[in-house]
């Protein structure tokens, strides 16, 4: 699109000079004809462009990854949770195309952002993506736009951290622009939900964009809670987040404890959530992945830092998680030692499920790679199987394994290493082979005991 063509478009939202931004905004709003963009297409931004396109929404979807753009606007979806289908539906009615252009951000009425907020090496909020992105959308902020930030973050980023950039434009929030947020809920995977089912927290600075913030996700999803300020509903993502690293932090400490009684923490957990009241199943594992949990509660603890509060319990629960990795290391040379008499130092190791979640092709911050560092740094050696990840792709915390691919999961490959570790219980992985024919098993998941293929060769870890 050209610049004649933005600007022509960008004037025609104004020809009522009787209407306020707020009313005109409302008003394309609630007619659906409202333009909105969505900065960042990945595991968050291209379910919800989809899903805000499936609601009679015109979206541009924007990325700084060209190859990307040239995909969607095929129809060839790179996300498991969008459908090539589906977004095939949407490019070809028109209501959604890519972009790599952000000038056309200047005809958008809406503006979601969705861009990374990881943690630096020193655990600390790395928000240089959403600084980045609220600095490209103010070249572009104009009269009358809503810009509502779901990437997850500490309490206080969208008052304090995008507001004072945008208002640099000498545009100011409240008057000639409105600001909100809503965190992203996404669970990779279960297709029990989706976008439009899941109920959207939502919240703006001042009430005009409190209204204009709900009524836009009124049109996009069934359910709709607002809160009274932007820094609740940044605080309402964290908490969800720490509730769940805090009851698996619990589990695994007590598998260890548990488990150097000689009592099975699977065993308990399941007689222990036969209770119909006051408890709710949290179940162990190697360690946490995901883009959420793992990084989430650090958010939190940076910014109690500045109001001098201690977070010891948020702490210990993400201490004890990032343990874990190293905890069935240790038991899976002691295992080696024990029943195959052999040195992990000596050891090819097999180690099933890259991905940090069952049946889903995301590996961030997965548990599995740490595990293949440090079965490594013992001097073993270490490859993985994973019917839904084919190759390590760079990233910034594990760059000496880049590019190892998945191997193939043969009876002969099997009885090649001395240990599979199950990692991640994906349902596309035939155990009963594994089970047959693995020397050892040590199993993280639970998933022979589950499946009813007990064997003297499974340890549990």
């Amino acid at each position: 699109m050209g610049a004649d063509g933005l600007s022509e478009l960008t004037e025609s939202r104004f020809l009522d000079a009787s209407r306020s931004p707020y009313d005109r905004l409302l008003n394309l709003i609630s007619t659906r004809t409202a333009q909105v963009g969505v900065i960042g297409l990945g595991y968050v931004g291209l379910p919800l462009a989809v899903a805000i396109a499936r609601a009679g929404f015109p979206v541009s979807g924007f990325d700084i990854e060209a190859q990307k753009v040239e995909s969607l606007n095929n129809g060839q979806s790179y996300i498991e949770a969008v459908t090539s289908t589906a977004l095939a539906g949407q490019v070809a009615s028109g209501r959604f195309r890519g972009t790599a252009d952000f000038a056309e951000l200047a005809v958008c009425d809406v503006i979601i952002i969705c861009v990374p907020t990881p943690l630096t090496k020193n655990r600390e909020p790395d928000l240089s993506f959403v600084r980045n992105t609220a600095g490209t959308v103010a070249k572009h902020l104009r009269l009358g736009q809503l810009i509502v930030l779901e990437s997850t973050t500490y309490p206080g980023t969208t008052d304090d951290v995008i507001k004072p950039i945008l208002e640099e434009t000498g545009l100011q929030s409240k008057i000639d622009f409105f600001l909100g947020f809503s965190p992203e809920r996404e669970d990779p995977g279960n297709r029990s939900f989706e976008v439009a089912t899941i109920p959207k927290v939502v919240a703006g600075d001042g009430i005009e964009a409190a209204i204009l913030v709900q009524a836009f996700y009124q049109g996009v999803v069934k359910t709709v809670v607002p809160v009274s300020t932007t820094a609740t509903a940044e605080a309402v993502k964290l908490t969800e987040n720490i509730f769940r690293s805090v009851n698996i932090a619990l589990v695994n400490e007590l598998k260890v404890v548990l488990g150097a009684m000689g009592i099975d923490i699977w065993e308990v957990i399941e007689a222990a959530k036969s209770k119909p009241f006051g408890y709710m199943p949290f179940y162990p594992g190697p360690g946490l992945g995901g883009h959420c949990v793992p990084i989430d509660p650090f958010y939190l603890t940076w910014k109690a830092r500045e109001y001098e509060m201690p977070t010891r319990f948020i702490e210990l629960a993400a201490e004890i998680n990032t343990a874990m990795p190293r905890h069935v290391v240790d038991e899976l040379a002691k295992a080696l030692d024990q029943r195959c008499g052999k040195a992990l130092s000596r050891s090819r190791i097999l180690i099933i499920g890259l991905a940090y979640k069952k049946n889903v092709p995301d590996i961030r911050e997965s548990p599995s790679l740490r595990l293949i560092e440090l079965i490594e740094e013992w001097g073993g050696k270490a490859e993985f199987h994973d019917p839904h990840v084919t190759e390590i792709p760079t990233t910034r915390e594990h760059m000496t394994i880049k590019g190892r691919r998945s191997v193939e999961l043969t009876e002969a490959a099997l009885k090649d290493f001395d240990a599979v570790v199950i990692a991640t219980d994906h349902d596309a992985i035939d155990y009963q082979a594994i089970a047959d024919h693995a020397l050892l098993i040590v199993d993280t998941r639970n998933v022979f005991g589950r499946l009813g293929l007990a064997r003297e060769t499974v340890v549990k870890a």
